[in-house]
């Protein structure tokens, strides 16, 4: 079984082209230069348009340690 969605890919690449031509902001306002931040920000954007994309591992944590 698959782990991400045909469209979380997209969303990844798309973000990694917008950080190799430098347009690529985090949420403070400044250029991403790290290929790891980068897929982080193309996952959390396919997250947010309902793609198929697990769960972040910190929340998955957090919610270990609730109960």
């Amino acid at each position: 079984m698959a782990k991400y969605g045909m469209s979380a890919s997209k969303n990844v690449k798309s973000a990694m082209h917008r950080k190799k031509k430098g347009t690529l902001k985090s949420g403070s306002g400044r250029k991403v230069k790290s290929r790891k931040q980068a897929i982080a920000i193309g996952l959390s954007e396919a997250r947010e348009k309902g793609a198929k994309v697990p769960r972040k591992a910190g929340s998955r944590k957090k919610a270990a340690k609730k109960r």
